[in-house]
Formats: C-alpha cells, structure tokens, sequence
C-alpha cells in the first residue's frame, strides 16, 4: 500500500524530532467486533498486514535472557495474558510449528527498556534492562504464550504490542498488535495508570495502525484474576 508505506515514513521522520512519536497504532471498536474481526482474518486466512519494528526493537539482546513467558520484569500494571497463533497461509492456514515469535512493548507508563527514553515522568535510561520484551517458539498448536502488564501510551501511538516471527533464521514478518479502544480506556482509568491520563490517539487516530486493523486487531476480554487475555492470529505466508 503506497499511502501506509508514506505514513510510515513520516513516522520515522518524526520519531528523530525531539518529541518522539514512538511506534504502533490501530484500532477497535467494541470487543464483539474485536473478536469477529479476529475470526474472520482466521476464517478468511488472509496474510496479517506487516509494519515496522519499532524505534525501540533492541535486536543485539535477543537470545536466552528472553526466552521466557513471564516478561513482566516485576513491573507493575494490570496482569495481561497473551496467547498467539500462528498460521500458514500456503498451507490453508495450517499452525505453524517451532516459529520464533519475538514480541516487545511498553511499561504501564510509555517506557521501553533497553533505551533511554523521554516520557511523561521526564528521561528515563532502560539501558541494560529488558522488561517487556520476550520469545518463545511455537507448540504443535501454532501457539505461544506470554505474561505481561497493559501497555501504556506515548504520544502519536495508541496501546500496541510489537512483534516479529521467524522460520529458523529467517525473519518473514514483522508486524503490531493493536487493543479495542473501549478496553484502552477502561484499564487507563485504574489507579496504576490514571496519573498518565486517557491516550488522546485512539486505533484510528494512529497513523502505523488504523489501516490494518483487520489483521492486526487483537481480541482482548476481561478475566476473573482482576486482569485481561488477548488472544491473536498471525498468519504468514
């Protein structure tokens, strides 16, 4: 897509200014439409819409220190639980086997590790450190799981996760993985996060994001620890 490629590109642009317009958007609608979504990119088993890494992508720490499932760091924010999928196309949405799914997001409060940042709390250096970020390899199922909090927001970006999978060596996507804007709001209410206020870019306010929502959508519900499950299907060639 010429225009999403353009948007993205401003992006990266602005990303160098001084306020930084750090990476990832999209956007929901209400959780039934979140979940339809979903199905039907599965049922459909059409290729989930690439987009850019990041600024903050870290790829000289990937390896064994986060090969886990509980990336938390001990950070703190509402308990989030992410469970992905991945399909091949190529192979009428088969699972996919042993892929390496690499994801990454920010604290509860806009702040990546792994780089000093400016924030809404002032500059912060993450340098050395590795909260939010992991991999695992898919199960017989297709399926990985990971621990987490709810991401926080940074301005220009609505809630959104990072990801990257591999085949062996080789990496054949990379993409983001938006929040229904309805649960964005409900969970930037909660005392942990309502010092940071209401995220003003919403999924279709979000530049990265908004024309991709059919694919990169999560679905996300509430559970009965007090915290959220996003479930989400990736589909590779």
């Amino acid at each position: 897509m010429e225009r999403k490629n353009f948007l993205r590109s401003l992006a990266v642009t602005a990303i160098s200014a001084p306020v930084l317009l750090e990476a990832c958007k999209k956007d929901a609608t209400t959780p039934g439409a979140t979940a339809a979504g979903t199905a039907a990119a599965e049922a459909a088993c059409v290729l989930t819409d690439p987009d850019m890494d990041g600024p903050y992508p870290l790829y000289n720490s990937r390896g064994s220190a986060i090969n886990r499932v509980n990336i938390t760091d001990s950070k703190p924010g509402v308990p989030l639980n992410i469970d992905i999928k991945v399909q091949s196309v190529s192979r009428g949405c088969a699972p996919v086997t042993n892929a390496r799914v690499d994801i990454w997001q920010c604290d509860k409060d806009g702040y990546y590790s792994g780089y000093v940042n400016n924030g809404y709390l002032g500059v912060q250096n993450n340098v050395g450190r590795l909260f939010g970020r992991g991999l695992q390899y898919t199960n017989s199922a297709g399926q990985v799981h990971f621990a987490s909090i709810y991401p926080g927001w940074y301005p220009g970006r609505c809630a959104h996760l990072h990801v990257q999978i591999f085949i062996g060596t080789s990496l054949v996507l990379t993409s983001q993985i938006a929040f229904p804007d309805a649960i964005n709001a409900a969970v930037y209410r909660t005392p942990l996060y309502a010092a940071h206020g209401q995220n003003p870019t919403t999924n279709y306010l979000d530049s990265i994001i908004r024309d991709s929502l059919a694919t990169e959508l999560a679905t996300v519900t509430r559970n009965t620890s007090g915290g959220y499950d996003l479930t989400h299907v990736i589909n590779i060639r």
